[in-house]
């Protein structure tokens, strides 16, 4: 989830209408006796906000070193120098997203503000949160490249996009490899999700707290303050929706960060597990202050929602109406390929899927498609491969059988296409198979046991012309055995 606290009167530096200032201090911040909470993961992003108010989580820079696939981030040429073996990729880490309101340029300052510190960061996007792709999934196995980081040694307290306020040294374009410190303007449309990584580089491993200040900065900052960033996160405090996959750790879910900030009485949890508009269960038990913590725990996909009463009863509650969407997808299994128009010209398939997920397909190591039907698949053994979109993995080659006939055979003796025989007839009921010639003659009876018809009639060698056949079997299609009849043609070449 994602988390952020706004607590209207407190300045921690002087404030610009031209700027966006947001500071955070690691390790923890207590603000009238609350702790704020901090993200050192993407599935928890803080959300950022434009309206002009200061924010204040607190930063622990725990991180998470599950958030990047290690093979894949050390390829990247940003996020892993290589050189340096003892530089801890997530140390005093966090994640922040915003979701433009406005379009235009849009930047940020980053200033160390204690001397040990050495701050880096990557940009992630634009995601499009109506996709409903997995981002922070995509983002932790390589699959996304960050488009805009510094992994440089800095040689001025800031770092990050546009300007150096510092020297007035401009940022430079985004290449692999970067060596800018600060990089170029970030162009943003409406609606685009951005993910936001801050790093402290040094290798500080003993949790002392390091100060650094976020600005927002850019044109469209400058145009309109108060809906640059979309304000609409902030009130969503319980934070944007959730993907995750069976299996995944535990998601914390946090109600300290509200608009209440720390006028709280008590929280009380609830959930609709089918998102369909019915509360399943209000009685759910959260934890630590004020039980304002849940814990959410691989499979129980649904809709959580958080009501604060407040101590002081001005409001008297506060919701976060839409609540958070946390969904747990399942890793791919074949339920069954079902064959939508076996033994015709075309052998149409369907993959279906046993478990929630938005899934790929791709068959004997062709490119991936999101439809499952397949069309003219060839007869015989065929594979699939299943790929979940929102990152829950991979399966295996699996093989499945589709009964059908060659359109041709060429019976000449090289070990290739010699005998013409329905493939899969095995896997029939009680097959039988008469092949004609072009006027009608019977030239041979095939089942299940024969190896095939090797283009002779009484010994002689027959010419090359389409052949028809007749095909009589039957199938057990939902516990009916159905009689079928199959008639049609295919070719002898020599």
């Amino acid at each position: 989830m994602r988390v952020i606290l706004n607590v209207t009167g407190i300045m921690l530096a002087p404030f610009s209408m031209r700027t966006l200032i947001l500071v955070f201090c690691c390790l923890f911040l207590v603000i009238n006796g609350i702790n704020a909470q901090n993200s050192g993961d993407c599935r928890t992003a803080i959300p950022v906000c434009a309206d002009g108010q200061p924010i204040m989580p607190s930063v622990d820079g725990g991180g998470d070193v599950d958030d990047f696939d290690p093979d894949y981030v050390r390829q990247s040429g940003c996020l892993e120098k290589g050189s340096n073996i003892s530089a801890n990729l997530e140390n005093n880490t966090s994640w922040f997203v915003f979701r433009a309101g406005t379009g235009g340029q849009v930047g940020f300052d980053i200033e160390a503000l204690t001397a040990t510190a050495e701050w880096d960061f990557a940009v992630y996007g634009p995601f499009d949160e109506s996709s409903g792709q997995n981002f922070c999934s995509i983002i932790g196995d390589g699959t996304t490249e960050p488009i805009r980081c510094n992994y440089e040694v800095n040689d001025t307290d800031f770092t990050g996009i546009g300007v150096n306020p510092e020297n007035g040294v401009e940022g430079g374009p985004f290449v692999k490899g970067s060596q800018n410190t600060y990089d170029e303007w970030l162009e943003v449309l409406p609606g685009e999700i951005y993910y936001i990584f801050i790093n402290n580089y040094n290798t500080n491993f003993d949790g002392d707290p390091e100060l650094f200040s976020l600005t927002f900065t850019g044109s469209s900052v400058d145009a309109d303050q108060d809906n640059a960033l979309d304000c609409t996160l902030r009130d969503e405090f319980l934070g944007l929706d959730i993907v995750a996959c069976e299996g995944d750790p535990d998601i914390t879910l946090s109600a300290l960060n509200s608009p209440a900030g720390s006028d709280i009485d008590r929280v009380e949890w609830s959930v609709d597990y089918d998102d369909d508009g019915t509360i399943d269960d209000d009685t759910l038990t959260g934890r630590g202050t004020y039980g304002a913590e849940y814990v959410v725990t691989s499979p129980n996909s649904g809709r959580y929602f958080a009501e604060i009463t407040t101590a002081s009863g001005s409001p008297a509650t506060v919701v976060d109406d839409g609540g958070v969407l946390i969904t747990f997808y399942t890793i791919p299994v074949l339920d069954e390929v079902i064959i939508l128009d076996d033994l015709s010209d075309s052998n149409t398939i369907e993959v279906v899927v046993d478990g929630i997920g938005n899934y790929e397909y791709a068959i004997n190591g062709g490119e991936f498609q999101e439809d499952p039907v397949f069309y003219d698949v060839p007869p015989g053994i065929n594979s699939v491969i299943i790929n979940d979109l929102n990152g829950c993995g991979t399966s295996d080659p699996i093989d499945f059988l589709v009964v059908g006939y060659p359109k041709f055979f060429t019976p000449n003796n090289d070990g290739y296409h010699d005998y013409w025989n329905v493939l899969g007839i095995e896997t029939l009921i009680d097959p039988v198979v008469h092949v004609f010639d072009r006027y009608g003659k019977l030239i041979k009876q095939l089942d299940a046991t024969t190896i095939g018809w090797d283009g002779t009639y009484n010994g002689k060698a027959m010419p090359s012309s389409d052949y028809w056949f007749k095909m009589v079997y039957s199938r057990d299609e939902d516990g009916i055995v159905v009689a079928r009849t199959l008639r049609t043609h295919f070719t002898l070449k020599r």
